[in-house]
This record gives C-alpha cells, structure tokens and sequence, in this order.
C-alpha cells in the first residue's frame, strides 16, 4: 500500500506537440480558476506516453493546470491506475485475480507471468519489455480469465493463448484485444439460448475490439497522433462557447425578503419604538399642572375583531388551515397567498415554531398550494370550501 516515487528519475519530462495540444484542450472543459479538475485526464495521458509517472512527468503536470507538486503526487499516489515506476518498454500486463478470474485460470496466468517476465510483480523482465502485476476486479468477469493491457482487455485467455501472445507482442507483433476464444461479447460461453437472431452488423468484432482493430494500437505508447485531437467547444477564434457569458453574469435583482423575516423586522421595529413613546408620554405628564390633570376617559370596548383583514387572502382556502391557524399567521404579518408561496426551507421552520404546529407546512404542502392560489387557479379542497360557502 505504500506509495512512493521511484528512486531513480529521469531528468525532465515533455508532452509530444501531439499531446501538448490534447492537454492545452482538455483544460479548456473547465471554468476559469478550475483548471485543476483536469488533473487525472492528463496525469493519465503522460502515463500512456512514456508507460508511467516520473517525478518530472507529475511536476509538468502541476505547472500546466497550476496545483502546487505535492497535490498532484497525492492523486498520482492515491489512484492504482498510476504507475509510479518503470514498466516494460513494450507492455505492462495486469492480470485480474479476483474470484471469477481466479477459478476460470488467473493463476495460471501469473504462473506464465513469472515464467516469462519475472519472478515479482512491478519487475522489468531481462531485455526490459514487459512487467506485469495482479489486481483487483476489472469488470469483465463473464469473459474470466483477463488481463488488462494499456487501455484495452484482453479476455477469455489461457495460458497457452497467452505465452503465445506475450511472444508475439515480443516480436513487434500488436494482439487483438477482446474475447481471445471466438466469443463476440459476453454472451453464454455454451451459445446463445436467446436472441438467436443476433447480428453483429457490419463489424467483425464487438465495438471495443473493433477500433481497437482499426486504429491498431493496442500497446502502443500514445503520443497523440493516433486520432485527431476534437475540442469542440472551442471555437475557430480560440474562444471557449459560453466562457465570456458566464465570466461575466448580470447582476441578479436583489431579492424581496421573505414574509415571515418581514414581520420579524416590523415587530422588532415596534418593540425599539416602545420605550420612546412610554419616555415621551411620561414627559408630557410631567409638564401638566396638576390642576389639569382630567380624570381618565373609560376605554372604549373592543370591537370584535374582523373575520379578515382588509385585502387579506382567504388563508382558510389553504388545507390545514383553519380559522385559529389563519389568525395566527395573520398575528405573524402573513396574510397572502404570494408570501407562503415564497417561503423557503427556513421560512418554513421559522413558522412551524411560531405556529407550535411543526410538520403541517409541509405535510400539507402549504406553499405548493399558494403558488396555485396565487396564481388564481383551485384546489380541490379550495373548490370544496368556496362550495360550502
């Protein structure tokens, strides 16, 4: 598990022009000052290029989207994908030996591995051209055994099959990735039982074994030549579509502040304006001679209260609403249903305290129906109570 950089690096590290270019685009996918999410695409394509990580390579790598040396290595050290040591100069062969692998031959495969390569994993063979490994699950368990070579699988392989191949690829041969027993996917090794009707179309080989096919590069070093380099979301002017516009948003209107926070602000308005008042009249009292002091007049009683405030909302047309909870959101400075529509999360918790009904905003779906309301429309329930009306 212990990851560290090989102990002996090469001096420095460049990508091709090729692959200068791919890197230069790749960094244009993302926003400005983003740059650094473009990390493992190229740390992957200086890997495909010279076979591993050097220390220069990582370095490059980090001067390119501007990340300081030691958050590069963290990604390079923490992913297995990446190779921080020299592999062979013709391929680097990673063998699945995981449990369909392992009872359909996987270990038969290491055997040829030692044999023919070496002894240890992560170990140059005698003339430099291969080096191989065991690892986790590849995802290819119906076509078991496999092995992983570059980008491409190498599947349903014996041990004969695959000597053989390691002889070709010695030979400047390039294998052909996929099924390596006839098999044209992952289909039942006995034959189809379904879909007998199956066509492949016009390719010989399943789709990934097919361009694989055509550009016949399989363990090839990739320097950037093998496909054109496509970055079409940069323009012919060299501008990225949409870049500007999103540099340069306009300015949102300030938002209204929702209902409840509005009532909050006038009661707390009213309660700093109290003690004025109170110190005011009290002045007023002073300054009257006492001869003038009239009796006080008796309060007048109160008038019932009105069942709706003036231009108020009918809030009772609200599920869950009755005439108390409509008193009480009154009470609160809520008496639209424009302002209940407009509450957020927090507007709702904030109310379902002062309400001491928690839960019923959204069990009801308060703000659902005052966006319809509010809009003029029904529902059914307020259908129901203007009908009982």
């Amino acid at each position: 598990m212990l990851r560290r950089l090989y102990h002996e690096q090469p001096e420095s590290f460049a990508f091709t022009a090729a692959n200068q270019t791919w890197a230069e685009g790749q960094i244009t996918k993302y926003p400005e000052g983003r740059q650094a999410s473009a990390v493992i695409p190229l740390l992957w394509r200086a890997q495909e290029q010279e076979g591993w990580l050097s220390k220069p390579a990582i370095e490059a790598v980090a001067d390119m989207l501007g990340m300081a040396y030691i958050r590069v290595l963290e990604v390079a050290s923490f992913y297995f994908m990446f190779q921080l040591q020299p592999v062979g100069s013709v391929a680097h062969i990673q063998i699945c030996g995981t449990t369909s692998c392992m009872i359909c031959g996987a270990e038969d495969l290491i055997a040829v591995c030692r044999e023919k390569i070496a002894d240890k994993p992560h170990t140059l063979s005698a003339d430099g051209k291969f080096s191989w490994e065991e690892v986790e699950c590849l995802g290819a368990c119906t076509n078991a055994p496999m092995a992983q070579i570059g980008k491409d699988y190498f599947e349903d392989l014996t041990a004969e099959g695959f000597g053989k191949m390691l002889d070709d690829m010695a030979a400047g041969k390039v294998p052909l990735p996929g099924p390596q027993n006839g098999r044209y996917a992952s289909e039942p090794l006995s034959g189809l039982t379904t879909l007998k009707d199956f066509d492949s179309g016009h390719t010989q080989y399943n789709a990934s074994a097919q361009l694989a096919a055509d550009l016949g590069d399989s363990i090839k070093r990739i320097d950037g030549t093998e496909v054109p380099i496509l970055t079409p979301w940069v323009g012919k002017d060299g501008k990225v579509a949409g870049r500007e516009a999103a540099a340069n948003p306009p300015a949102p209107a300030p938002a209204p502040k929702p209902a409840v926070k509005q009532a909050d602000e006038a009661k707390k308005t009213k309660a700093d304006e109290k003690p004025k008042k109170a110190a005011k009249k009290a002045e007023a009292k002073a300054e009257k001679p006492k001869a003038e002091t009239k009796a006080p007049a008796k309060k007048a009683a109160p008038k019932k209260a009105a069942k709706a405030k003036a231009g108020a909302d009918d809030l009772k047309l609200l599920k869950g609403v009755g005439p108390a909870l409509e008193k009480k959101l009154h009470d609160n400075g809520v008496t639209s249903f424009a302002q209940i529509a407009a509450w957020n999360a927090e507007d709702i918790a904030d109310m379902d305290d002062k309400l001491s009904f928690k839960g019923r905003i959204e069990r009801d779906n308060w703000v659902e129906q005052s966006k319809l309301l509010a809009e003029g429309g029904d529902t059914e329930f307020s259908k129901r109570a203007k009908d009982a009306e």
